[in-house]
């Protein structure tokens, strides 16, 4: 894992989901690890994928829907990893970083979604 923050989000969000992949490696193949690890690889991969889907949008209702997929998507993907950090402490710290990352890539698509929706008129300011 990089310690220098990216603010290219593309390149952001296929960073975490290489990462996520990369702690897949690591942890030991018990039943639950497995699951949860499927989870988290589909979802964590699921985020740089919408929001490249966004990018190339067809329209501003897709833009937005495609930016709302990836912030629940990785919203999914911190919740895997809230139950990989309880039955892996060895691998605690790691886990925390990414825990992180996606608790940030979330308030950055959120703050997206926010920006795009008040230009669009699509919600009030004080929304969310």
């Amino acid at each position: 894992m990089s310690k220098e923050k990216v603010y290219n989000l593309e390149e952001r969000t296929y960073q975490f989901a290489r990462d996520c992949r990369y702690l897949a490696g690591l942890l030991p193949r018990t039943i639950s690890n497995i699951e949860d690890l499927k989870q988290l690889i589909k979802s964590s991969g699921s985020v740089g994928a919408n929001y490249i889907e966004a990018n190339e949008k067809l329209g501003v209702k897709d833009l937005i829907m495609r930016l709302k997929i990836a912030r629940k998507e990785v919203k999914e993907a911190g919740y895997w990893l809230r139950l990989l950090k309880n039955t892996n402490e060895k691998h605690a710290e790691r886990i925390d970083r990414l825990i992180g990352e996606a608790a940030e890539l979330r308030k950055i698509i959120s703050a997206i979604v926010n920006r795009v929706e008040i230009r669009e008129g699509r919600q009030s300011p004080m929304a969310n």
